[in-house]
């Protein structure tokens, strides 16, 4: 994940930890406890898409580049070795 990725990831995070905690500890307004949980689930979203476009860049990074491949001997079809 790329630095602002990751900062943009733990700062979303952090808030939707804050939102969480207010929720189950605190006596809040409905329409405030409306307000944060469409907070909640907007942060919710937003990490989820970060966390799959890290996974899409650890997948792409981990797939055989043409030089990964072992090398074989063009005439006979089989490896050097």
């Amino acid at each position: 994940m790329a630095t602002n990725a990751a900062g943009e990831f733990e700062k979303a995070l952090g808030r939707l930890e804050e939102i969480v905690t207010k929720l189950e500890r605190e006596t809040v307004a409905l329409d405030e406890s409306v307000a944060l949980f469409n907070e909640g689930k907007q942060l919710a979203r937003t990490c989820e898409a970060l966390l799959k476009a890290a996974q899409s860049s650890i997948e792409a990074a981990a797939e055989p580049g043409p030089g990964d491949a072992p090398a074989e001997n063009s005439a006979s079809g089989k490896l050097p070795f």
